[in-house]
């Protein structure tokens, strides 16, 4: 059995309405040699989103469900989904995002072209729409160019679903961290991985569709500071005053990303 070039980490929690339509549009990519592995995050939804993700791997094993029996976020669930994988690159999709059908080809092209032995993310832009995904609400993000783990202390520009990772330019390999459950997880990966003094190049290409809820526009925004200065004080030990100063830029920079004009 040949390995895979992209291995899909995808983590779900009660994702039968949804799910469907993120493993349709991989379905779709025009580049074919990829696997998918799903970990349901031990969903209280009686097994409704293991037997829909269950209905695809049966027609397509390139698609592979695991059922976790304990739930551990979706930095457990995407840990899980990484520790089986066999792809070189690691393409982050989750359960409720779209993919356009040129996202894998287009993304390789990219990591090809890239000449930056420092660079081990690759990450793209997106489009911003409601829950049904059937309209935008806010306009298209994209934030090209390199970014080292000092730019990234003042600004995220990385969305999960439009990123991956050369798993091969890490100097030892890296987890998502499981304490941290499904709040800012993915950040600190990121922050993590650039700590070996690798970086992420980001791309102007639109080519993710983000489900945004509804009632998520402003209000988890605002409860994202205080996880966001325990990033800053308990996991990269600052000083109140470097933390201070990287917050108002994080929150700075937040407002710019989210405004809608």
């Amino acid at each position: 059995m040949t390995t895979p070039v992209f291995s899909i980490i995808t983590p779900m929690w009660k994702g039968a309405s949804l799910v469907g339509a993120s493993i349709e549009s991989v379905l779709a990519q025009t580049f074919t040699d990829w696997e998918m592995i799903i970990v349901d995050d031990a969903s209280p939804d009686y097994g409704a989103g293991c037997k829909v993700v269950q209905a695809y791997a049966e027609k397509d094993n390139r698609i592979k469900l695991i059922a976790a029996k304990v739930n551990k976020g979706s930095s457990g669930a995407r840990n899980e989904a990484m520790r089986n994988s066999s792809g070189r690159y690691f393409a982050f999709l989750d359960s409720d995002d779209i993919w356009h059908p040129d996202y894998l080809a287009r993304m390789k092209n990219h990591i090809e072209d890239c000449t930056d032995e420092s660079i081990a993310i690759f990450f793209t832009g997106y489009r911003r729409m409601n829950s049904s995904c059937k309209e935008v609400i806010l306009p298209n993000y994209a934030c090209a160019g390199k970014k080292d783990f000092k730019k990234l202390l003042h600004h995220c520009p990385i969305f999960p679903s439009a990123a991956i990772v050369d798993t091969s330019k890490l100097k030892e390999k890296v987890f998502f961290r499981e304490e941290l459950k499904a709040l800012r997880d993915d950040y600190v990966y990121w922050l993590d991985i650039m700590k070996q003094g690798l970086a992420g190049m980001g791309y102007p290409d639109i080519l993710v569709d983000y489900r945004m809820r509804d009632d998520s526009m402003t209000a988890s925004k605002t409860k994202m500071i205080k996880p966001q200065w325990r990033i800053y004080r308990e996991i990269l030990h600052f000083n109140v005053i470097k933390s201070a100063f990287c917050l108002f830029c994080w929150g700075m920079n937040g407002l710019r990303k989210y405004r809608k004009i």
